[in-house]
Formats: structure tokens, sequence, C-alpha cells
């Protein structure tokens, strides 16, 4: 974890924040410890935060509209994966036994929450200003190199595809499976009650995320006119 810090110039004044960043859930439940998920919760309201503001000063003529789906673009899950693979997150994560035997430092999940829970381990560490050292050390780089054509964000996609038409979307949670610490969502997607599209992940944003991309597949990727 000291790589890690220095790989960012950070210097946390209370390094078990680090530790917790980095604890999945299957870790804490078998060492009796805190998972990384409260941390997670600041972390995806900072990065919200730190990149609205970049791309509100990047883009002086984009409207309200603009900015809320590129934001969404850059801070989706396949957006924060490749933020996390850029500092090689998925060494530095602790795992339980059956998570690590069965490939979970390489889930995309973990990794894309452990990224947004580092965010909230500095915010609630340091504070704002030291958060934009993980910021422009590894999200804008990525973002201007144009990788954000490779995170896509099916749920945006189709929310903007459904608003033109005045419809409605809901996604509903019907089925969870698997032990407290490696569950698996399946969730749905309705456009005025009719069923669109399911998925499955182990998130539920990566579950809501597959069912959108049924959706969109249905609707011939936004190109039918319904």
């Amino acid at each position: 974890m000291k790589q890690l810090q220095q790989f960012f110039d950070l210097s946390f004044n209370n390094p078990a924040l680090l530790e917790t960043a980095l604890t999945h859930s299957s870790y804490a439940n078998e060492n009796n410890c805190e998972s990384n998920e409260r941390l997670e919760f600041i972390g995806d309201a900072v990065l919200d935060v730190m990149m609205g503001k970049y791309l509100y000063e990047k883009y002086p003529d984009y409207n309200e509209g603009n900015l809320t789906k590129l934001r969404a673009k850059n801070v989706c899950e396949s957006a924060l994966v490749e933020y996390a693979k850029a500092c090689q997150l998925n060494e530095y994560l602790r795992l339980g036994k059956g998570e690590e035997k069965s490939g979970g430092r390489q889930r995309t999940a973990l990794q894309a929450d452990a990224f947004e829970a580092l965010i909230g381990a500095v915010y609630m560490d340091k504070g704002l200003t030291e958060c934009y050292k993980i910021f422009n050390h590894v999200v804008i780089p990525l973002v201007e190199e144009d990788r954000s054509d490779d995170f896509v964000d099916y749920k945006s996609y189709l929310q903007e595809l459904v608003q033109s038409d005045k419809r409605t979307l809901e996604y509903r949670i019907v089925n969870e499976y698997g032990p407290s610490h490696d569950k698996t969502f399946v969730t749905r997607v309705y456009m005025d009650q009719i069923l669109m599209g399911e998925g499955e992940g182990k998130t539920k944003k990566e579950a809501e995320q597959k069912a959108a991309e049924m959706a969109l597949k249905k609707l011939a990727i936004r190109s039918i006119k319904f």
C-alpha cells in the first residue's frame, strides 16, 4: 500500500482508511472488519463533483444536458475500471479466500468499487484538494486521450432515447442469489410497463447496465422509431 501512496504522492494521516478502501466485503466478513462500501458511497459523490467541475470548465459552450450525459459516461462502471487499471489497483485489494480463488481480483465491479472507495478514503482523510492528485494523475489523461469513447453507459443512452419520445423507464431487481459477499443481481428494465431487457451482474449497477444494453439491442441501438 505504500507503493500506491507513492504512486499518487499521498501520505495518509489515517492509513486505516486506505486499508478499508481496498477491503472487499468477502475479506471483511472473514476478518470481522469494515468493507469499502461506505467509502465507495463517499467516493462516488466526490468523483461526480470533480468530473462536473472539469467538464464545466473544459466545455463552456455545452448545455446542462450535454454536460450531464458526458459526466455519466466518464464515471460509469466501465470508466471506473479503466481508472483502476491505470494504477493497478487490483493488486492491492484485500479479498476473502473464496473470492481470491474464484478470480475476484480481475472482476471489473470490484475494481470499479475500489477506485471510488479510494477517492472516498482520500477525501475523508485530507479533503477534496488531495483527491485531485488521483483525478489529475489517472482520470484526466484517460478522458483526454479519447479513451472515453470506450466507456459505454447504456443506461444514459436508453434514458436519452426514451425521454425523446416521452416514455417512462423503470428498473426492477427481480432476483438475487449467492452468498452475502458474492451476490449476483438480476434486473429487468421496463418501458411503459413493457419488459425490454434483463441483465445479471455482481452489482446492481452492472445488472442495470446489462439490462439497458439488451433493451437498446431490441431498439436497434437507438436507430428505430417506436
